[in-house]
């Protein structure tokens, strides 16, 4: 049995134990999570969070010892406990499902559905006004309903993640003739203006989910290089790397609190490659403070200045992506 397969055996003997408390907190919903411990389990439980819509108003992190220990105190959208017994449930079932089971959503989110539905398009290119409703318009010229669509924009970049399906079958489409005209003209509306960085169009047969895939697309198109803006500008995030002695780097982050903040975080660290290991998170109506002592999967903290910074770029565009109040950075429309 190889490391793989003997960890895989730990984690199904080992399944994640939650218990969700009301009476814990005074204002809020305890959630705690034990779990045997592998990169990304943060996240996962991050994730279900967000996309139940909850508002993570403090988070106490531990998993040194390959076991992940985590408390969330959690609101709803108007401030309020969760009080939904079936809410409670399907967040339990959820966690503890480790994100390996398939749950039926219990209503609309933000996750992904079954691939075969529908077909997946992923966009990348330079941002510019009239750049949505032109790719609407040739989606609509090609006979696609647009089910569910997603476009980001940061530093003059803009990626989507689009799930259309034939207007006639209303299923998937997988005529490779039609696929490969819808590429081509979706490529240049895409190319317009993209000056010397390439646009890009794929189609994906990818189950991650949607907002991730979206982080994971601006990242891999550098929107975070070439920023301007003085970085003591009060309307940026706050971010300081600091490794204590050769254990941990201490990544510190100050920003104005907005609806998933800490999964945009956790987000970019994992796809990075990096483990968090204790951390904290507390939020308040003027500022959130975050803060991760993390290693590189290969043991060892930030050793180099330009790792620090590539670092320190990512996480504050993983905090401005989506920061709309700022400036009007994502488009959500459903046909």
């Amino acid at each position: 049995m190889d490391d793989d397969e003997y960890a895989k055996l730990i984690r199904r003997m080992n399944p994640p134990r939650v218990v969700i408390d009301n009476n814990a907190s005074d204002d809020a919903t305890v959630i705690q999570v034990d779990s045997v411990n592998k990169h990304g389990t943060l996240l996962e439980v991050v994730q279900v969070l967000t996309d139940m819509n909850l508002v993570i108003k403090k988070a106490y992190i531990s998993s040194d010892g390959g076991w992940f220990m985590d408390v969330f105190k959690v609101i709803d959208q108007d401030g309020n406990k969760i009080r939904d017994t079936q809410v409670l449930d399907y967040i339990q079932k959820r966690i503890e499902s480790n994100a390996g089971w398939f749950i039926p959503p219990l209503r609309s989110s933000v996750g992904v559905m079954p691939t075969d539905e529908y077909t997946s398009i992923e966009l990348a290119g330079t941002d510019r006004p009239g750049l949505l409703s032109e790719v609407s318009a040739v989606l609509t010229d090609l006979h696609c309903n647009v089910v569910n669509a997603e476009i980001w924009t940061h530093n003059t970049r803009a990626a989507a993640v689009i799930h259309v399906t034939d207007n006639s079958t209303h299923s998937a489409i997988t005529d490779p003739i039609r696929l490969s005209t819808i590429k081509e003209l979706l490529c240049n509306v895409v190319r317009t203006n993209s000056g010397s960085r390439a646009a890009k169009t794929v189609f994906s047969c990818s189950d991650t989910h949607r907002e991730r895939r979206l982080h994971q697309i601006m990242f891999d198109d550098r929107d975070y290089e070439g920023v301007k803006r003085a970085r003591t500008s009060a309307s940026r995030p706050s971010v300081t790397l600091m490794n204590i002695e050769k254990d941990y780097t201490v990544v510190t982050m100050r920003s104005k609190d907005r609806p998933k903040l800490v999964f945009d975080v956790v987000c970019t660290l994992t796809d990075m490659q990096y483990v968090v290991f204790h951390g904290m998170v507390s939020t308040e109506p003027v500022e959130a403070y975050q803060e991760f002592y993390i290693r590189h999967v290969d043991g060892l903290p930030i050793n180099s200045e330009a790792e620090q910074e590539r670092v320190i770029q990512c996480l504050e565009a993983a905090i401005e992506r989506r920061a709309s109040e700022i400036v009007h950075m994502k488009h959500t429309f459903r046909v």
